[in-house]
């Protein structure tokens, strides 16, 4: 793949996003690398101590509206959004069903990217929770979501990849050029056919979400960099309302806007009754 055809992959993967100019757009996930055209933001892991589930910063970047939430249990009101992205986050969450339906709730239509399990299993990271599969023999085909038990899927090779240095070169090739070779996308609309396989270790699950090792640092300042060079000039989110977009039990009952800052609902506005 040489490097126009690389561009031309992140220009379709991060760049087009099929939405009308005036669509609301919410990024669930959006940790370091938020897309340029999400209104709003959404993340459940904003602090230092949750580095490994990113790719390359210590904190989330909080350049729009930003709540911070359990995507599997969103504030936000049924039907708000036009569109919902969702990259490289179902691989890290206890519970992807549940995140999908919480974003087939509050959106029309929807993006969701995922590492493919047979890369995954050549160099994975400890943050992911699920190895995901495409099953092209349904039709639709299905996304499929099969738990770990384990950080790696050998950890003999794993530990003989870090002691030789191979795991930072075979990662560079699978984040280089390769890269879409390496994913699942889904585009959906109205629903997202999935499965999921086994039952996640609670005990493993509370070790993978403060996994220490960051992953994709260059691949993130690449994206930065052509993402500035791609977005159109002169594209604004626009004004939106609190009350807008948040649960009926969230409203505050008033015009406030929303600002490019960090939202915790429950600390902002404690549940309980609101206007309707």
């Amino acid at each position: 793949m040489n490097l126009p055809d690389r561009i031309r992959s992140f220009k379709e993967r991060r760049i087009d996003v099929p939405v009308a100019p005036d669509g609301l757009v919410l990024d669930v996930g959006s940790g370091d690398k938020p897309s340029w055209r999400a209104d709003v933001l959404l993340d459940g892991y904003p602090d230092e101590e949750f580095g490994g589930q990113r790719s390359g910063a210590s904190h989330v970047r909080v350049t729009r509206p930003l709540f911070v939430a359990d995507a599997a249990d969103m504030p936000f009101a049924d039907g708000v959004f036009d569109h919902v992205i969702c990259s490289h986050v179902l691989e890290h969450v206890p519970d992807p069903a549940a995140v999908i339906a919480e974003m087939v709730r509050v959106a029309r239509t929807g993006y969701i990217e995922v590492p493919l399990a047979a890369s995954s299993k050549i160099i994975d990271f400890p943050s992911h929770l699920w190895w995901c599969r495409l099953d092209e023999s349904t039709s639709p085909a299905t996304l499929v979501f099969e738990a770990k038990t384990q950080p790696w899927f050998d950890t003999e090779i794993h530990e003989h990849l870090a002691r030789t240095g191979l795991d930072r070169k075979i990662d560079d090739f699978l984040n280089g050029d390769h890269f879409h070779h390496h994913i699942i996308r889904v585009h959906w609309r109205g629903s997202v056919p999935y499965r999921v396989e086994g039952t996640l270790d609670p005990d493993f699950v509370k070790q993978q979400v403060h996994a220490t090792r960051e992953h994709g640092g260059q691949a993130t300042l690449m994206a930065r960099a052509l993402t500035k060079a791609f977005v159109p000039r002169g594209h604004r989110s626009p004004e939106i309302r609190y009350d807008d977009i948040v649960k009926p039990e969230f409203r505050r009952g008033d015009d406030t806007v929303l600002e490019n800052r960090i939202y915790e609902v429950e600390v902002d506005h404690p549940a309980g009754p609101g206007p309707a």
